[in-house]
């Protein structure tokens, strides 16, 4: 796995910024890659701290979340939506969503390559973060980000190993 939070930095208005970068090679085909990446329940079981995943329209959905970052926890309710989706190579992908313990929002963009026997799966993103959440530190956000994406992509790959073992 390659995953590197590229940077955390502090705004004018005292919000973090942070930047996202890395690939993941999962052991399944470009296309059912796509099909779990636009699925909301496979979503809700990879995205640590998701609790429900809501379409809304084609494309958009709300999101409820638990999250903790070191000794600050909370809920938070948001919004994804999808765009510039060139199936089932590229989509990009916002967010935003605010809670008691603060608010954020962003961009990102991800694309899907074949990569030997699986797909690989490149994602750079960028984002702001505001509140009590932004107040641990930029070392912290940036650790606990990196570890967000790599539970992702553990949880990513085994909703492949089990539909594997189902069908072998």
């Amino acid at each position: 796995m390659v995953a590197s939070p590229s940077g955390c930095s502090v705004s004018e208005e005292g919000a973090m910024k942070l930047d996202i970068a890395g690939s993941e090679t999962i052991p399944t085909s470009v296309n059912a890659l796509w099909v779990a990446l636009n699925d909301p329940a496979v979503l809700t079981r990879c995205i640590p701290g998701c609790k429900s995943m809501t379409e809304t329209s084609p494309d958009a959905y709300k999101v409820e979340m638990q999250l903790r970052v070191a000794a600050v926890g909370g809920t938070f309710e948001g919004a994804v939506s999808l765009s510039d989706k060139d199936e089932p190579r590229s989509c990009n992908i916002q967010v935003s969503g605010s809670g008691s313990i603060g608010h954020g929002s962003g961009t990102a963009r991800f694309d899907i390559e074949p990569d030997g026997d699986g797909a690989k799966l490149i994602y750079k993103g960028s984002g702001e973060i505001g509140g009590l959440v932004a107040g641990v530190g930029q070392r912290i956000l940036s650790s606990v980000s990196k570890h967000l994406i790599g539970r992702f992509f553990v949880a990513l790959r085994k909703e492949f190993e089990t539909a594997n073992k189902a069908a072998g």
